[in-house]
């Protein structure tokens, strides 16, 4: 071999692995963009009260989702005890977090606490609002009040939900707790929180809705991509 053909070879063999380098800089992040980040925000039915890791909500849904082929990490951003208004005080905070969608997952402690349905919308209205002026696509998941409240109180805090879904124009689940609310072998010994298989059965209901979420999520991204 000759000293021009070596330079040449040479000059071929190091070219390749540094094509390689830059283009893996210019893929690896189109790579990551594509992977969502779906931001379950709620009270202790998204944070997981009494569960271990990996049995809470988003930690099911997060599993449920990869093992149909999503590309999806769910954060969990649920604080237990929250009312709508606590909700309300902290979004800025989770906001942090740089989420793609929200699932949205408060009111149940606003039931248990007799708080006024009035109050909880406005809240529920304000974090939505706050929510859309980061261009979130919302799952709002509806909330029921226990039946022993009185006929005009569970009406009037069943009705605020659909209502909000209608106003603010997002995806919304009727009941969160559908299948599992005062079902024994499904919650815990509280009677209140779900246990492991309660938690599957709310995630096996909503991952249809969830489904639609990341599909408005993607399209959503994509018309933007074509704007810009």
């Amino acid at each position: 071999m000759n000293r021009s053909n070596f330079r040449y070879l040479m000059t071929k063999t190091t070219f390749l692995p540094v094509f390689l380098c830059v283009a893996l800089l210019f893929t690896l992040p189109a790579l990551a963009q594509d992977r969502l980040q779906l931001m379950a925000y709620g009270d202790s039915l998204v944070h997981g009260y009494g569960l271990s890791d990996g049995d809470t909500f988003p930690d099911q849904l997060e599993s449920a989702l990869q093992d149909r082929g999503h590309q999806v990490d769910v954060l969990n951003a649920g604080n237990s005890g929250d009312t709508s208004r606590a909700g309300l005080s902290r979004v800025d905070w989770a906001l942090a977090d740089d989420p793609d969608a929200v699932i949205l997952v408060l009111g149940a402690n606003d039931a248990l606490r007799g708080l006024e349905p009035d109050a909880m919308e406005d809240n529920l209205s304000k974090l939505i609002t706050r929510f859309q002026e980061e261009e979130l696509p919302i799952l709002l998941a509806g909330m029921m009040a226990p039946r022993n409240m009185g006929q005009d109180y569970t009406e009037d805090f069943d009705a605020v939900f659909p209502r909000l879904a209608e106003k603010h124009d997002v995806l919304f689940y009727p009941f969160f707790l559908k299948d599992v609310a005062a079902e024994r072998d499904l919650n815990q010994d509280d009677g209140i929180h779900p246990n492991a298989e309660g938690v599957s059965v709310i995630v096996e209901n909503i991952l249809p809705k969830v489904e639609e979420l990341i599909e408005t999520t993607r399209s959503a991204s994509t018309d933007d991509d074509g704007a810009s």
